[in-house]
């Protein structure tokens, strides 16, 4: 032993030392007195104390640390350093030191004190160099609080999810630095400030390929779905190079050569390199291998069908190409007509713990013989039919729309077709609903044969408060509605539910106004029941209306009253709609009884007749089917109603209709009662292109026919096409179609002063592709192509001439205001001196 204890002594660890310096941070030591190494000494632990502890927890440390009063301790040892050791990974503490601070009198008592240096504490962290958005997104990955302790794991993970979130983005040269301040102010914090420079995206500028002689570079191109080069067809992809993305398109290219019989096909190589101007260029290098044919194909384990059902639905010869990737999608499920898939037919008979296993049994040359290894296992029960999400729907609303039920057997069917009504419902987020991680999910049980569904709903707002002004028949019209689509008549009168209003029952309630002061006014008022009865989805539907509008007009300096002058419409309407079960339960049958008044005082607008009462009473059929994805942008199915609205014929109930002259009776008596039959049809499809782009295809028709020669046509209810399809101010007694590029119904025949538009036909094409698809608005932009003409009488009509535009446009669809755009449009065969039109629309589609 060199020296003499002191009363204040320091016991350094030698075996600290290594550990100390590889953690450059670490400053852990134990007493400056002298020891002989050599001859380590036990102690009593007389006691501990702890310095420098802020927010740390002293019970805590010591815990850790390991050391207790009565308890033992040699001085140096390894237990001591691993204490220390186990301190330091905790990564709260920049510094510690162990001292043993005196001897007891008869030296076998050590007092310990344990110094500690917290690490300081964040008091704001800081983002530099990107967008408000990208930091929200950013912060809610990263979840760092104030308060926190800031280390070097911290700042490079941190770092690390940062260049992460935007390589995901295609940006991948992004740099990060993390800058660490001491606060000047409060003692042991810091600012800590991360610094983003993101550089350029990297893009594809060109993919070439080698070895693919029988397969084109389209083919190849098309089939790597977030890799794509700057080829014309490609206009609509993004060009960003996205890591993790090209490694799953590989896979999608080697699948690309298993699709035309290469079962061996294999990627050589490829080589990634940038041009000056840092473009990225990829070249990928194959060896295909030989063709492979299907010869032989067995089934096993197969009762419920037979083979030659099942080859039926597989559709694959001896002699075809042996197509793994379309052998298991006719398997499996993911052909563009997944309901003839072999997986599909079983689970629609209940079979959802089915399984089934190709197998290669026999490869003879360029022959595969496979065998389908099947398990059906025994039909499913559905049984908990569990609703998450719905805070403001009540729950009995989504119930009654799904079409899995408790004790019900196992369809796929019913399983999809209830997705798909939860997110067509209008109430709840429809991407929420549609996506399989985070919309539903499934918890089978094959112990019991039962299967338990949770549809998770994500509710959104949908009633709407409109408050606007437009410009319309050239003059302003300011409307004031309420939309209430989520209506509760059951708590109406339950003062808790009234938050602005009751909600919950899935009615709607509308009310709407609108004037522009002394020329024209509106009122109306509707409500629907989807579920009448509660227990089947019968829909009433009742709404009332009323018009007037007068020849007074307004100049800068004046407006000019005139009350001799005006039309007035009366109406109200009465309707149910059934859902149909044949051909399927997509159709829906809709009956409405409608009665309307018009009353025309000198009015030299519009009708063939200025002055007089004219009765409407009618009778309306519509035979609809509606199988969409969802309603605000579908990307698949399609929606299609024929409709037919009658009145009595009431010429051809007169004694001696033959004989009566029309031309010698006054407009009152010759049109005191209206009578027409009205046909029109709707047709929509939607298909998805490439990724969110869909095609959207539409067909329209409409004719206004008569009873009786003599009578001729109605003065009402034909049909004014031509421009945005809006009036500026709602219109009845006429059938307003808009038709983009063309002025406001300058494509309606006109017989004197009243429009005469008793025919028409329409057709639409639209590009669609989102830009914002969020519950709280949804922005798609969209390109078209519309033709369309009218016609005074059915023997004029010619569906091949036809008035053509073109242009582009936007919607925008916002809860509380419902659907707003704006189109350009180019009216080819316009006789207009501007042939380009503007169009701006509220609440309805083309």
């Amino acid at each position: 032993m060199r020296g003499k204890f002191s009363r204040k002594c320091i016991v350094l660890l030698l075996a600290a030392i290594p550990y100390v310096s590889a953690a450059q941070e670490e400053n852990a030591k134990l007493s400056s007195v002298e020891v002989d190494y050599n001859d380590p000494k036990t102690y009593v632990v007389g006691g501990i104390k702890v310095e420098g502890l802020k927010y740390l927890n002293q019970n805590q440390i010591l815990a850790v640390l390991g050391l207790h009063a009565g308890g033992s301790v040699t001085v140096p040892s390894d237990e001591l350093s691993a204490g220390i050791k186990r301190i330091w990974m905790q990564g709260a503490a920049s510094d510690i030191a162990l001292y043993v601070d005196s001897l007891s009198a008869g030296r076998d008592t050590a007092f310990f004190k344990l110094a500690i240096r917290e690490r300081p504490r964040v008091i704001s962290w800081n983002y530099e160099g990107m967008k408000k958005g990208e930091r929200d997104d950013i912060k809610e990955k990263l979840n760092l609080r104030r308060g926190g302790q800031i280390s070097e794991y911290i700042k490079s993970s941190s770092a690390e999810v940062i260049r992460n979130f935007y390589k995901e983005k295609g940006f991948a040269d992004v740099k990060v630095d993390v800058e660490v301040v001491n606060d000047t102010v409060i003692k042991n914090a810091a600012r800590v400030t991360f610094k983003v420079n993101k550089g350029k995206k990297l893009k594809v500028k060109r993919i070439t390929y080698q070895g693919n002689d029988e397969i084109s570079k389209f083919k190849l191109d098309r089939s790597m779905k977030k890799t794509k080069d700057g080829k014309w067809y490609n206009f609509f992809s993004s060009k960003k190079f996205l890591e993790k993305e090209y490694a799953n398109d590989k896979k999608s290219l080697i699948e690309t050569f298993n699709e035309a019989g290469y079962r061996d096909a294999k990627i050589l190589g490829d080589s990634l390199y940038r041009d000056e101007k840092g473009k990225l260029h990829i070249d990928v290098r194959f060896d295909k291998g030989k063709r492979y044919y299907f010869r032989n194909i067995t089934w096993t384990g197969n009762s419920k069908f037979t083979a030659e059902d099942l080859n039926n639905l597989l559709r694959i010869q001896s002699g075809d190409v042996y197509d793994v990737v379309t052998m298991e999608k006719r398997l499996f499920g993911g052909e563009k007509n997944n309901d003839n898939s072999v997986s599909k037919i079983y689970r629609d008979n209940g079979y959802l713990f089915f399984n089934i296993s190709p197998v290669e049994l026999k490869i003879d040359g360029d022959s595969v013989d496979v065998e389908m290894r099947m398990v059906e296992g025994k039909p499913a029960i559905f049984n908990n039919i569990i609703i998450n999400g719905n805070t403001i729907t009540n729950e009995k609303i989504v119930r009654r729309a799904v079409f899995t039920r408790p004790g019900y057997l196992f369809r796929q069917t019913d399983f999809e077709r209830s997705i798909r009504e939860i997110a067509s419902m209008g109430h709840f987020d429809a991407e929420y609903a549609a996506d399989p991680a985070k919309g539903y999910t499934l918890i089978p049980n094959p112990v019991n044969n039962t299967v338990d569904i949770a549809y998770n709903v994500s509710e959104k707002s949908n009633s709407q408060l409109e408050l606007s002004g437009g410009w319309g028949n050239n003059m302003f019209v300011g409307t004031l509605g309420l939309s209430f689509n989520n209506f509760s008549t059951a708590n109406f009168f339950n003062k808790k539910a009234w938050r602005p209003v009751p909600l919950g029952d899935a009615q709607t309630l509308s009310i709407r106004f609108q004037t522009n002061g002394s020329y024209y006014t509106a009122l109306s008022a509707s409500f629907m029941e989807p579920w009448l009865t509660g227990k089947k989805p019968t829909s009433l539907q009742i709404g009332a209306y009323f018009t007037r509008q007068t020849n007074s007009y307004s100049t800068y300096y004046y407006q000019v009253l005139n009350d001799d002058q005006y039309m007035e419409i009366f109406g109200a309407n009465i309707g149910l709609g059934t859902r149909l079960k044949w051909p399927d339960n997509y159709f829906v049958l809709y009956n409405q009884l409608g009665w309307q008044s018009y009353k025309l005082q000198d009015w030299q607008y519009n009708f063939i007749y200025s002055t007089g009462v004219s009765h409407n009473i009618n009778w309306s059929t519509t035979l609809s089917r509606t199988s969409t994805d969802q309603s605000i942008y579908p990307r698949s199915g399609s929606e299609f109603s024929l409709s037919l609205q009658l009145t009595p014929p009431f010429s051809l109930m007169r004694k001696n209709w033959r004989d009566i002259d029309y031309d010698s009776k006054t407009v009152q008596e010759h049109y005191k009662w209206i009578e027409y039959h009205k046909w029109t049809f709707k047709g929509t499809v939607y298909t998805k292109l490439i990724g969110d782009l869909v095609l959207m295809t539409r067909a329209q028709f409409g004719y206004l026919g008569y009873y009786n020669k003599k009578w001729g046509y109605s003065p009402f209810e034909g049909f004014i096409v031509g421009g945005d399809g809006m009036s500026g101010y709602n219109t009845y007694g006429q059938e307003v179609v808009g038709l983009r590029g063309y002025e406001n119904y300058s494509l309606t025949p006109t017989k004197g002063n009243a429009y005469a538009g008793n025919v028409y036909d329409k057709f639409t094409v639209e590009l669609r592709y989102p830009v914002i698809m969020q519950p709280s608005s949804t922005i798609y932009a969209l390109l078209f192509l519309e033709g369309g003409n009218c016609w005074s009488d059915i023997k004029q009509f010619n569906p091949f001439s036809i008035k053509r535009s073109a242009g582009a446009g936007i919607r925008v669809f916002l809860p509380v205001v419902g659907l707003i755009g704006v189109d350009w449009g180019y009216g080819f065969d316009s006789t207009a001196e501007k042939k380009s039109q503007f169009h701006f629309l509220i609440g309805q589609q083309f």
